[in-house]
């Protein structure tokens, strides 16, 4: 049977609208950012200096990670790679597996949203949330970065060693073994 009552039996309906929802507010906000936060590296702040938008094109990748003239390339085809290891480890991924799903779904979305920038835009990706003080501000972000890291400690979250119960007060210990 196929149809939205067998999606939601397979459990994708919930992280394909993660995914979807953080590719079309990435892509929504960055093309708001570029058409209201012009010219570029001209903070506007939103609450104090704490939280600004200041457009910013990214060449390189997270951290300021550069590969020089050949950024853009590289990055798209890393992206794409990895768009394909996330894809088989979600098959992969048991359907009572919720919250794994969704952590792959979530990094898989802000993947596609900065490779969508990397093939729009000869620029860069584009940046624009700007978190800091006056003497110390983190790298400028997107939503698809926003996405790439909840996805990321989702998943790390997901794959921490299961911890074994504790015995029930008063409940006899195990007994040793012998051999």
């Amino acid at each position: 049977m196929t149809g939205p009552v067998s999606m939601a039996r397979g459990g994708h309906v919930v992280p394909a609208v993660a995914a979807g929802l953080a590719i079309v507010l990435d892509v929504v906000t960055k093309r708001w950012a570029v058409e209201a936060l012009a010219p570029m590296h001209v903070p506007h702040e939103v609450v104090g200096p704490w939280v600004r938008f200041t457009l910013a094109f990214n060449r390189g990748a997270a951290f300021g990670m550069h590969l020089g003239e050949w950024s853009r390339v590289a990055f798209g085809v890393i992206a794409c790679v990895i768009l394909g290891v996330l894809v088989s480890l979600y098959r992969e991924t048991a359907p009572t597996e919720r919250w794994r799903r969704l952590a792959l779904a979530l990094v898989a979305g802000g993947a596609v949203g900065n490779l969508i920038d990397r093939v729009r835009w000869s620029q860069g990706v584009v940046d624009f949330i700007d978190i800091g003080t006056t003497g110390w501000r983190f790298w400028t972000f997107n939503i698809a970065d926003s996405a790439v890291t909840v996805g990321t400690i989702l998943l790390l979250w997901t794959m921490r060693e299961p911890v074994a119960p504790a015995a029930p007060e008063g409940a006899p210990d195990a007994p040793e073994s012998t051999a």
